[in-house]
This record gives structure tokens, sequence and C-alpha cells, in this order.
């Protein structure tokens, strides 16, 4: 039961308790990890062979056990949606492309000294794959969400990965959504195998060089597995959630945020952290009457009992310290003054200020990403931007003056380091008569 959920008071906890409880990691189980490695290599070295074993053993192809989708059934699946469907589509992938426009990064060129030249210059990534999480659930969304920032950075070729579910078919609003985003390259497949094909690629699928999207434990620790190979976005875990609230909070939107993220599955973790116990305890009356009514509560149930959270905090100052700490994925702020309060808390996936902004208006139709880090990687990476479809390059310019005036920083360094190559580099050059 909800009621049950672990509580802490943070006041009791030693620093190395407190440490010890906001320390977790993206991918947390190591058997998962080498199994999924193992998937990974064995579609490296058989191709198009062991991907069609895994899809066999595991599923995600279509029902004739080809994993390439046909471009005719976006198109179709595109007709057959309703209006109103095609109107949210249309309106979240205006939203998000307008969020992401201003992100597309400018070149930089700077002259430290005359006759040197130092520029920084973003180009788009030649190839992405979008895995998109499936099966038994449909995430249209995640697929908006990787795909147009690809778009907007202006990546040429942007390949689709999703499992079918169980009857061998590909949800229909998915396949609507490819066809709107414009998408031509779309693939049957899911879990380690569709990342070890997108990296290394097969005898009828070109890798790619870089792969995004959330996924479960089994995606995650395959883009793990991979990275070096190619690029990633980042070990994205289960989803999370921190909400933190005050005695101003309305419990009944406090438990339905609390409740949002734990829909996603049974590791979803949520930590609730409050100022007043008896918050907390209204909180988990208004779960435990709503749970019922939801078409997902039992997961939800589940992920609390299993990894919810309830933190007592002596003050609203000492719970955005405990969730800066955490790092979530998502926070919420019910406080009295949200809007200041969520500028004190830097890590943070993505921050909900406030009564009137649910967690569930950024995962569908602010704009804003909703692919973010998890266990606690929100101290060092933020959402997935156009940044993240581009990658950066250094391209330096000296003539003879820029030469001769950085001569002597570059020869005493190099001979303090022992690499009289490098400084010989310098020499022969300047020794040489002018050009």
């Amino acid at each position: 039961m909800t009621r049950d959920m672990q509580r802490i008071e943070l006041s009791a906890l030693t620093p190395g308790e407190r440490r010890r409880l906001t320390v977790r990691h993206a991918m947390p189980d190591p058997s998962v990890v080498t199994s999924a490695a193992a998937i990974v290599e064995s579609v490296a070295d058989s191709g198009d062979a062991a991907l069609a074993s895994h899809a066999e053993r595991h599923g995600g192809a279509l029902a004739d056990g080809t994993v390439a989708v046909p471009l005719d059934d976006l198109g179709k699946a595109a007709a057959n949606l309703s209006p109103r469907l095609e109107a949210a589509l249309r309106n979240a992938i205006e939203n998000v492309r307008t969020v992401h426009e201003p992100q597309r990064p400018v070149d930089d060129r700077r002259e430290p000294q005359p006759g040197v030249e130092v520029a920084r210059l973003w180009t788009p990534l030649r190839s992405v794959g979008v895995y998109v999480p499936g099966g038994r659930a449909v995430y249209p969304s995640s697929l908006i969400m990787g795909a147009v920032p690809a778009l907007v950075a202006g990546v040429r070729r942007i390949v689709v990965a999703t499992p079918a579910g169980p009857e061998g078919q590909i949800d229909e609003v998915v396949l609507a959504t490819a066809h709107l985003l414009g998408i031509t390259e779309m693939y049957a497949m899911g879990g380690a195998q569709a990342v070890g094909a997108l990296a290394y690629g097969t005898e009828s699928i070109e890798r790619v060089d870089k792969i995004v999207g959330p996924g479960g434990p089994w995606v995650t620790a395959a883009k793990l597995a991979v990275y070096g190979v190619c690029g990633i976005d980042l070990p994205a875990g289960p989803s999370e959630a921190a909400v933190v609230a005050d005695a101003h909070a309305d419990p009944r939107i406090v438990a339905a945020d609390v409740m949002c993220q734990a829909e996603h599955g049974d590791e979803s973790s949520v930590a609730l952290v409050v100022t007043d116990p008896a918050l907390a305890d209204a909180v988990v009356d208004e779960i435990e009457r709503m749970i019922p009514t939801l078409s997902r509560g039992e997961i939800i149930r589940t992920a609390l009992d299993d990894h919810g959270l309830i933190v007592v905090a002596e003050d609203v100052g000492d719970a955005l310290r405990f969730a800066d700490e955490w790092a979530p994925e998502h926070l919420s702020i019910h406080t009295h003054d949200a809007a200041t309060d969520a500028a004190a808390v830097p890590s943070a996936g993505s921050v909900f200020v406030g009564h009137w902004t649910p967690e569930a208006a950024g995962d569908y139709a602010t704009g804003a990403n909703h692919v973010l880090p998890t266990g606690g990687l929100a101290r060092a990476y933020g959402p997935l931007s156009v940044e993240d479809f581009g990658s950066w390059r250094q391209v330096q310019h000296l003539d003879r003056r820029g030469l001769e005036e950085l001569a002597p920083t570059i020869e005493t360094i190099a001979h303090a380091e022992g690499f009289t190559a490098h400084a010989h580099a310098v020499t022969v050059r300047l020794e040489a008569p002018p050009t």
C-alpha cells in the first residue's frame, strides 16, 4: 500500500546517510549490462541473422519476421488519424520545433593575438537513430522529442527504431507521427538488438553516427555498450520525479504529480519532499483514492511501493537542497514562492513550477524536450537538444607573425614536458625562408 512508502526525516540523517540516499545510477543492474552487451556483440558479429534470432526470442519484429517498415504503412496510418488527434500531434510537433529552433549553435571565431585565429565550428551529424519505446506501450511523443531536434539541426538521415507489439504490428499513432515528421526510414526492432543494429549496421541496415531516445534497462545498457562505436545522448534509465511541497500545496494536485511519472513502469521512482508530515499523509490519502480510477493504477502502486520515498524536511530550503542533491529527471515545485524556489535547484532535468504546471505538459505539449537525464545524471547532463545532433570542431590558422609570437610559449612548454618533436615542429617552420 502507498501508505507504507518509506519515510525519512532529513534531520535524522548523518551526512553519510544523506549522501548514500541521493547517489543513484541510471543502470543499476549489472546482470542486464552484461547480457545486453552480449546481444549487441552478437548483432555486430552476425548482422541480420542475429537480429532475426533475437526478434524470434524477444519479439519486436513485424508479424512476417521482417524489420523494415513499408513507407506506405506510415501514410495509411496518417490518413486514419482522427482530426482531433492529428491536430494534437501537429501542435506538439510545432511547439517542440519552436522551442528548439533557437538552440541551433552559432559558429565562433576568436583572435587571441595577432596572426592567430581559432574557430569553433558546428556541423550537423550525417545520421542518427531515434529509439522509440514500444511493444505494449505507445510513445508517439518520444518520436517527436527525438526527431524534431534532429530535423532542426539539419541531420540528413533520421532512422527510427521501435519494437512492434505482441501481434507484430507497430502502433498506428506512432506510424502516423512518423509520417507527419517526414520520416523515410523505420525499423520494427527493439531492445539491445535494435541498439546493436543501429550502432554497427547489418547487411540491410546502415549504421548511424549517434543513437538517441529513451528506453528500458536493456536499451540503456546497450547504449552504454556501444558508446565509443557511435555516439549516444545519455544513458536514461527508468522515469523518475521529485515533488517538493510546503503547507500551501493542494494535496490532490501534489498526488497527481506524484503518480504521473510512476505510471511509466514498475521501476519508476518518485520522491515526495515535504515540510509538513500532515501534508504527506493527505497526499497519500489522495493517491489511494485516485489509483483505482486510473488505467495503470496497479503499475503506479507497485512503483510507489517499491521505489517511492517520502522525505520530511525542516523547511523549504532544506527540501530544495535535498532535491538538488537527488538531481531528479523531473522536478515539480509546489511552494508559496515556486518561481523563486525553482532557481535553487540547478540539478534537475526538467522543472515544473507551481500549481498550473503539470509534468504532463512537458511530456507532450509545451515544446520542452522530455528525453532527460535519470539516476542523478542531471548533475552533469541536460535535456536532449539541437546541439546533441551535431559536432563541434576547432580550426586553427596562424600566419608567420602569429607563430613567431607563440614560439616561446610552445617551445618552453614542449621542452618542460620532454616533447622535443613538438618544439621542432615550430623551429623548422621559423628556420625556413619566408614564402
